[in-house]
């Protein structure tokens, strides 16, 4: 009894792995001469919840499940990535690398490795009401621990979180 126990609380702490790590969240605007740069912390928790919060919590980048939140200048922007298909493969990356999985193949999709990192850029199909133009994620090729994360937004705008 006591060996089934330890086992069914071993795969609990297995399937609820946590994992927390500092952030610098640098925003750029063409416009403006100087980038906004915060820090605040990264959350991940398996299969697939990972939230980014900087600046006191006012900045936030959330996925927990297929369902993204996100949080920027007073703003607050929720997509299901079964209904909108910029997020779908940036949740499928996303996942892939929480679970130390192969990252997946897809049309809008390149993936490239050099100095011990790859480097993932989801380049969605262009549409008008786009937040941003393409994802860039860097990871660690031996560990798939995340490095940075960029969203490219419209005419140079951007946003980057380095962890």
């Amino acid at each position: 009894m006591k060996k089934l126990l330890f086992l069914i609380l071993f795969v609990c702490c297995q399937l609820t792995f946590c994992a927390a790590q500092s952030v610098t969240r640098t925003q750029h605007r063409e416009a403006v001469a100087q980038d906004a740069v915060t820090t605040g912390s990264m959350t991940i928790r398996k299969p697939d919840y990972i939230c980014i919060s900087t600046d006191g919590g006012k900045e936030l980048l959330m996925m927990e499940g297929t369902k993204f939140t996100m949080t920027m200048g007073g703003k607050k922007h929720v997509t299901d990535s079964k209904k909108n298909k910029q997020f779908d493969t940036f949740h499928a990356v996303l996942s892939a690398v929480i679970n130390n999985q192969p990252i997946p193949a897809a049309d809008d999709l390149t993936v490239s490795s050099k100095n011990g990192q790859k480097t993932i850029t989801i380049t969605p199909e262009k549409k008008k009401r786009q937040l941003f133009s393409s994802f860039v994620l860097v990871i660690d090729a031996k560990t798939s621990t995340i490095r940075q994360l960029r969203m490219n937004g419209r005419k140079g705008d951007y946003t980057e979180y380095k962890m």
